[in-house]
C-alpha cells in the first residue's frame, strides 16, 4: 500500500513539473499547450496593451529623462478606455499599425512582400509620427523598403516605432523565435534600422518566448533569452544587458536601476527633437523602461503597469509592452478585474483607420498563430497544440548614425521664399513641419529645392495634411568634413502658411566631450 501510494505521489509530481497551470508541456524543442491556454494569453496579451496604452497616456513624454515620483497618481476606472477610444483615438498607434500589417496577412498570407506592409499603411486613415510618419512619406514619395527605414532616408530610424507594433510578430509565433524575427526583417526596415529595428525584434521575441511560459517567475530568463537575438557589439544590446545586470545585484530598488540607466543610456544623436534636451524616444533607453517594469514588477499587473510608465518618457508605449508580455505568460483570466474594468464597453470598436476590434484582434492573433505552428512542423490534435520551438539566432549587426555626433544647434535665417544656414562638420537635421496657420484654409504642398554649396542636392514636396506630411523636412548625412552652406529656396510660399523650422542639429566626425 505504501510502494503504490510512492508510484502515485511520483505520478503527481511528474504531472506538476511538466505541465502549468496553462496546460503547458516542455520538452526540448516542443511545446504542448492546450487551446484555450493559447487563445487566453493571446487575448490577455491583446487586453493588456491596450490597458497599458490607456494607462500611461497622461503621462506621455511630460516627464522626459525623469522618472515620475510616488506621490504622483495614476488614475483608472471603469470610464478610462471609452473615453480614450472616443477622445484621443490616435492613442493606440501601439494597435492600429500591428491591425494593419496582421490585415496584410490574411489578404495575402504570411509571404507577402515587405511593400505589401508598407503600402497597408502608408495609405490607411491613420496618425503617425517619428519613424512610421517618416517611412509613409517616403512610400507614398516612392521610396520602398529596406531603404524607407535606412537611416540616410530616415532620421528617426533609431525611433521606437517599431517597438510598439512588433507585437503581433512574437504573438503569431509562439515559441518560434526565429519566425517571429523573419517577419520583423521584412516590417521592421520599412520604418527603423540599427537600435530602432532591434527594439522590435527584441519585443517580438519577448512574446514569442512568454507564450510558451508558464510562470512569471520566468521573466528573467524569458529577457535573457530574448535579448539573445541581438548582436552583443550593439548598444541596444549591451543597455539591455546592463539592465538585466543591475537588476540581479539590486532586485529590490527599481529607482537605483532607472538612475544607473538614464545616466548611461539617455543619450539621443538621431532623432532630431530629442538632441540637445531632455526628450528620448529611442528604442533602447524605452527598451530598458519596459524591461525594468518587467523585472521589477514581478509577475504583478499593478507594479508592473505603475513602474514601466513611472520610467518615463514614453510612458504610454512601455507599460502596454510590459503588460501585454506579462499577460501573454499568465493569460487573460489572470489579469486582475481591476485592470479589466471597463474593456467591455470598447472590445467591439474598430481602432482608427481600421476595420479591426480588440475581438478581431483576438481571433486573428490565434488564427495566424495556428497557421504558423503548423507551417514551421507543429501539429494540432483534438484540443492540443504542440509547437517547434526555435533556439534563438542572432540577428546581424546594424549601426545608425555611425560616425556621425551631434555638435551644435543652430537656428536658421528665413524669409517668406528662402531658409539658409552656415554650419561646419559631416551633416545636419531640421526640425519643424509644414503647417497651415489658418485651418480654415486647404491643406498646401510646398515645393522646395535644397542646395548644399550651391549645388542642387533634392527636390522636396512638404504637403501640411498630416498623414502626408514629412515630419523631419530636411537633412543630409555622410558630408565632407568642413565649412558647408545650406539654402533651402521655397518655390511657391503662401500668407496663410508656412515651414517652421525652429533649428538644425549639426554633426561632426567626433563626439565632443566636457572635461572637468
Amino acid at each position: 500500500m505504501i510502494k503504490n501510494t510512492i508510484v502515485i505521489l511520483g505520478l503527481l509530481i511528474s504531472v506538476s513539473n511538466s505541465f502549468s497551470m496553462n496546460g503547458i508541456e516542455k520538452k526540448q524543442d516542443e511545446a504542448t499547450i492546450s487551446k484555450e491556454a493559447l487563445k487566453d494569453k493571446i487575448k490577455g496579451a491583446w487586453a493588456a496593451q491596450t490597458i497599458g496604452v490607456t494607462f500611461g497616456l497622461p503621462a506621455e513624454f511630460k516627464y522626459n529623462s525623469t522618472m515620475i515620483q510616488d506621490y504622483q497618481k495614476l488614475e483608472w476606472n471603469e470610464n478610462s478606455l471609452i473615453n480614450e477610444y472616443k477622445e484621443r483615438p490616435g492613442t493606440y498607434d501601439d494597435i492600429y499599425m500591428d491591425l494593419s500589417f496582421m490585415k496584410v496577412i490574411e489578404e495575402e498570407g504570411i509571404d507577402a512582400p515587405a511593400q505589401s506592409f508598407a503600402i497597408s499603411f502608408a495609405n490607411a486613415d491613420y496618425k503617425l509620427w517619428f519613424a512610421n510618419q517618416s517611412a509613409r512619406y517616403n512610400i507614398q514619395n516612392g521610396l520602398t523598403p529596406p531603404q524607407s527605414g535606412h537611416w540616410l532616408n530616415n532620421p528617426c530610424a533609431d525611433d521606437i516605432d517599431f517597438q510598439i507594433e512588433a507585437d503581433f510578430a512574437g504573438l503569431m509565433n509562439p515559441g518560434m523565435v526565429n519566425s517571429a524575427v523573419d517577419i520583423c526583417d521584412k516590417v521592421g526596415h520599412i520604418m527603423n534600422y540599427g537600435d530602432g529595428y532591434y527594439g522590435g525584434v527584441f519585443v517580438a521575441a519577448l512574446y514569442s518566448l512568454a507564450l510558451i511560459a508558464d510562470n512569471p517567475d520566468e521573466i528573467g530568463d524569458i529577457v535573457k533569452k530574448a535579448i539573445s537575438v541581438i548582436p552583443t557589439e550593439s548598444r541596444f544590446f549591451q543597455c539591455i544587458n546592463d539592465v538585466i545586470k543591475w537588476y540581479e545585484e539590486n532586485p529590490y530598488d527599481w529607482k537605483a536601476t532607472w538612475y544607473k540607466t538614464n545616466q548611461k543610456w539617455s543619450e539621443d544623436v538621431g532623432s532630431p527633437l530629442g538632441v540637445f534636451q531632455p526628450f528620448n524616444i529611442d528604442a533602447k533607453i524605452n527598451s530598458a523602461w519596459v524591461v525594468i517594469g518587467l523585472l521589477y514588477g514581478e509577475g504583478n499587473f499593478t507594479r508592473t503597469f505603475e513602474i514601466a510608465t513611472r520610467c518615463g518618457d514614453d510612458a504610454d508605449c512601455n507599460p502596454a509592452t510590459a503588460g501585454g508580455v506579462l499577460a501573454s505568460i499568465v493569460g487573460y483570466k489572470s489579469i486582475p478585474e481591476f485592470w479589466t474594468q471597463g474593456l467591455d464597453k470598447v472590445e467591439d470598436l474598430n481602432f482608427m483607420g481600421t476595420e479591426y476590434s480588440l475581438l478581431d484582434a483576438y481571433d486573428l492573433s490565434y488564427k495566424h498563430a495556428i497557421q504558423q505552428i503548423e507551417k514551421n512542423g507543429g501539429s494540432i490534435y483534438n484540443n492540443h497544440i504542440s509547437i517547434k520551438t526555435q533556439s534563438p539566432k542572432t540577428v546581424p549587426l546594424e549601426v545608425a548614425f555611425e560616425g556621425h555626433y551631434p555638435k551644435a544647434k543652430i537656428v536658421p535665417t528665413k524669409t517668406d521664399n528662402e531658409i539658409s544656414f552656415d554650419f561646419e562638420g559631416i551633416g545636419f537635421a531640421l526640425a519643424g513641419p509644414a503647417n497651415v496657420k489658418d485651418h480654415g484654409k486647404k491643406n498646401h504642398i510646398f515645393e522646395t529645392e535644397m542646395y548644399i554649396d550651391g549645388k542642387l542636392v533634392e527636390k522636396i514636396k512638404l504637403p501640411t495634411e498630416q498623414n502626408r506630411r514629412r515630419f523631419t523636412p530636411f537633412w543630409k548625412y555622410q558630408l565632407p568634413k568642413g565649412k558647408h552652406k545650406v539654402v533651402i529656396k521655397i518655390l511657391n510660399p503662401i500668407d496663410y502658411g508656412n515651414i517652421e523650422l525652429s533649428y538644425a542639429i549639426i554633426y561632426d566626425d567626433k563626439p565632443f566631450k566636457v572635461k572637468l
